[in-house]
């Protein structure tokens, strides 16, 4: 079920990495005549504004695009790991974030998100690296204050300030974990990324039972 679930942001992620293999070798095959030419000296350097600001650009609505789709997955592995009830729905679900109940929320808080990790990444980069881990939890917050009250206006400031407090004492744990990963990074990138497959649905099946645990865990606290 983990990987069918996973498999549209797979397929998503190895043909971006063909389009932007293709568009670069285009690139640099028009540069590269360009520069033979003893008049293009202005125009190449134009063309090399052009696609650098196309490809940031590009690149950055990409990002996004992607990680609301993991995010989808996220919430639908949340709640196959507390009900244990596999989705009938898969490829719906793995779209789920983009409903009218958590798009906008979820856009916004992931908004947030990186304008204080860069803000706080302006100090120095590592004071960015560990708000990053504070607010690593702040989608999943956002998913389950809606769950509980779907008609009531959410806070995203709050689910921010309640992953930062959730990630207090625990960001080093989250460090490690993903530390577990490296081998099999390395290992897929020497595959070509054949090895998503199997990597992407292990690896957010991990950080969904990673919140899982947290929550449940402050559950026991508080009762």
């Amino acid at each position: 079920m983990a990987i069918k679930l996973n498999l549209f942001p797979i397929v998503l992620g190895i043909i971006g990495r063909i389009v932007l293999i293709i568009i670069i070798s285009i690139l640099i095959a028009l540069i590269s005549y360009l520069v033979s030419r003893p008049d293009s000296g202005q125009f190449t350097s134009e063309m090399n504004n052009m696609s650098k600001t196309g490809s940031n650009s590009g690149g950055i609505i990409w990002n996004f695009v992607v990680g609301l789709i993991n995010m989808s997955i996220m919430f639908t592995t949340i709640d196959w790991l507390r009900t244990k009830e596999q989705p009938q729905t898969i490829l719906r679900d793995s779209f789920s974030v983009f409903s009218k109940r958590y798009f906008i929320g979820a856009l916004v808080i992931e908004i947030l998100k990186r304008i204080f990790t860069f803000l706080w990444a302006l100090l120095l980069i590592v004071p960015g690296i560990v708000k990053n881990y504070s607010y690593s939890q702040a989608s999943y917050i956002f998913k389950d204050a809606v769950d509980a009250n779907p008609n009531s206006d959410v806070n995203y400031f709050d689910c921010i300030t309640r992953s930062r407090k959730l990630m207090n004492g625990r960001k080093w744990r989250l460090f490690i974990l993903q530390l577990s990963f490296l081998g099999w990074e390395i290992l897929n990138w020497i595959v070509l990324g054949l090895g998503s497959i199997w990597l992407i649905p292990y690896k957010n099946a991990t950080y969904a039972a990673f919140y899982k645990d947290l929550t449940a865990k402050l559950s026991s606290v508080e009762e």
